[in-house]
């Protein structure tokens, strides 16, 4: 219960001034969402999309130093 409520107050500073309500319900289903996230398929799926971010990032960068000086 103090979890919830905890995750609650987090989730509301979160979401910022006039979304109170969305960010309560976010952060107190943050606890529940998180158990479900970190199965092995879960962190299998987190790893995939940060291998993603890292690839996307590496060849944007290499594109912004390979282009032609204007």
């Amino acid at each position: 219960m103090l979890g919830k409520i905890i995750g609650a107050r987090v989730g509301q500073r979160l979401a910022g001034r006039n979304q109170g309500l969305k960010g309560a319900v976010l952060g107190a289903a943050a606890p529940w969402l998180l158990r479900r996230a970190f199965t092995p398929l879960g962190v299998a799926a987190l790893g995939a999309y940060g291998a993603k971010k890292w690839y996307d990032r590496r060849q944007a960068r290499r594109e912004r130093n390979a282009a032609p000086p204007v």
